[in-house]
């Protein structure tokens, strides 16, 4: 007798030991296991728009495809494309180091769902050193700095880190609650000797109502896709800036060396001058017209090389270097600009990439499937128990009454709220729609101008290239026979000079233009721009039959 009543005082303890010790091992177990987070893409399939007679809502459901949280290059790496507007968005894959564990706490879990815990975002692209560029032939490309530049940008790190966070919600969403394990005792009936001791051991687990999980997962599925887009975005704007400061900085050495060679010329011209005068074929004002032009130069060299240094300064400040860093020069010539394709094809391509468009269509995913969960909130959440109760006095003819189990559930009969839950999650769905739609007409209009633009510079650069410089370089040949015969004044010659480097420093703004407004065409685009491309749009979403709950004021 003794020993039983021994064992029923200890036994709480111990089942709650042995409890305990399962979980652990359990979360440990699933520590270790790698999962994917499939993205989900949803159109309402029915409106829950609440009703003032009827039965409640049931034939609310988010269609749910998704292909798996994939990526062959994280968002911070150079290179990586832009996902079109029905991609998937992946999370990143754990090619950096893993973070550090707690220092205390218990272990970390991942849910039996999908969604795995990416690694630390910091970590995802480290920045290359930059050794090479202080090699003495080292020349500074485009495509090199841009990704050195996505790869070390903070505003995008910090965005990544955003994104992941998000991506964290999945499986919180779609986990169950943790069980729940109760014991009573009655402590003086273990010292009575009328009654054997007493004491409660019992355990429940709350089930949602069918879909509540699957609809929750949606809704952190859609918000993560819609951070993704937000990263890509402002991926697509760093970029556009790094290749304007590349573009200014060639620019600012391309019209030194036309400095530098005008300055040549000119001094050839003084030279040409000098020795005139010498044989007393010319005025002493010659040789002074040729000193005041040299001084000009050298006044426009000193302008020129404040523009190099503020050019270098905007690139080592993206590179998050010190703004007086060195930097090699840029190549001696970029390529030209090819011919764009038709703006009705580069509009259908801007609404398959255009990332802000994606985000806008994760929201309005997002805003259908909390639709769908607030409709769910018409049926009631399940509690599944069970308990053995040794309440029951004596054991002898109370024995089979002891082990006990039932259901506790929410009675929903305060349906008022959840109507309008409803509206407010498709009023809010249709809000996302009517943004989406202005974001397609802008898209439309933003790339039509940047079209227009890229088009006027190319054609600028070869009216430059075609015409302008030919004329101007016979003008010059012309003015410098003329001189050297006695024919014209030394002032023809310094002005049909100064016209012609006027014009091709004019040319080689244009190029540097061009190439600015392709950049911008670019990000205006969402994707690179090849030659010919395939037209296929995004359908919009389809919007869904909104209605005020009863007895509330129609909307506005």
């Amino acid at each position: 007798m003794r020993l039983v009543v021994c064992a029923k005082r200890y036994l709480p303890l111990v089942l709650s030991l042995a409890l305990g010790a399962g979980c652990r091992s359990g979360a440990q177990r699933s520590s270790t296991a790698s999962t994917g987070a499939p993205v989900a893409s949803g159109v309402l399939a029915a409106s829950p728009v609440a009703t003032a007679n009827g039965p409640p809502p049931t034939n609310v459901a988010v269609a749910a495809t998704g292909a798996p949280f994939a990526s062959t290059a994280p968002p911070g790496a150079p290179g990586a494309a832009v996902q079109p507007a029905s991609a998937a968005s992946p999370l990143p894959p754990p090619n950096g180091p893993a973070a550090p564990a707690p220092l205390a706490g218990p272990p970390v879990m991942t849910s039996a769902a999908p969604g795995p815990l990416p690694v630390n975002s910091a970590k995802l692209q480290a920045p290359v050193r930059l050794e090479s560029w202080e090699a003495p032939d080292a020349t500074l490309s485009v495509e090199p700095l841009v990704d050195q530049v996505l790869a070390r940008n903070p505003s995008i790190e910090a965005m990544v880190d955003g994104w992941q966070a998000a991506a964290q919600r999945y499986p919180q969403a779609v986990s169950l609650d943790d069980p729940v394990f109760m014991s009573m005792v009655a402590p003086a009936s273990f010292n009575s000797g009328t009654t054997e001791p007493a004491f409660i051991v019992g355990g429940s687990q709350k089930v949602p109502w069918f879909g509540k999980r699957a609809a929750r997962g949606r809704v952190a599925k859609a918000e993560a896709s819609a951070a993704f887009q937000d990263v890509q975005t402002a991926r697509l704007e760093v970029a556009e800036a790094a290749r304007i400061a590349f573009y200014d900085y060639y620019l600012s050495w391309r019209l030194l060396e036309l400095n530098q060679q005008n300055r040549m010329q000119m001094e050839r011209f003084r030279d040409t001058a000098r020795r005139r005068f010498e044989a007393n074929l010319v005025t002493q004002q010659d040789v002074l017209q040729a000193d005041v032009a040299l001084s000009d130069v050298a006044r426009r060299e000193l302008e020129l090389r404040r523009m190099v240094r503020v050019a270098a300064a905007r690139i080592n400040t993206l590179l998050l270097r010190e703004p007086d860093a060195p930097l090699p020069p840029p190549p001696a010539a970029l390529p030209e600009t090819s011919e764009l394709p038709p703006a009705e094809e580069l509009r259908a391509l801007a609404v398959n990439c255009r990332p802000d468009l994606a985000a806008l269509g994760a929201r309005i995913r997002a805003e259908e499937a909390s639709a769908a969960l607030a409709a769910k909130e018409f049926y009631p959440d399940v509690e599944f128990y069970g308990r053995y109760d040794s309440f029951w006095q004596p054991s002898s003819t109370q024995g089979p009454l002891r082990a006990q189990t039932g259901v506790n559930m929410n009675v929903p009969i305060y349906r008022r709220k959840r109507y309008a839950a409803v509206n407010e999650s498709l009023f809010r769905a249709g809000q996302k729609r009517a943004e989406y739609q202005q974001r397609l007409n802008d898209i439309h209009y933003e790339v039509q101008s940047a079209y227009e633009m890229s088009e006027q510079a190319r054609q600028t650069v070869e009216l430059y290239r075609g015409r302008f410089l030919p004329t101007a370089e016979n003008n010059v040949s012309a003015a410098r026979s003329s001189y050297d015969v006695g024919q014209t004044q030394f002032l023809s010659l310094i002005q049909a000079q100064q016209q012609l480097i006027g014009l091709r420093e004019k040319q080689a703004e244009a190029q540097a233009d061009s190439l600015r407004r392709r950049a911008e065409l670019e990000r205006v685009v969402g994707c690179p721009i090849p030659d010919r491309l395939p037209t296929a749009p995004e359908p919009i979403p389809a919007p869904a039959a909104t209605a005020p709950p009863p007895n509330a004021p129609p909307a506005k």
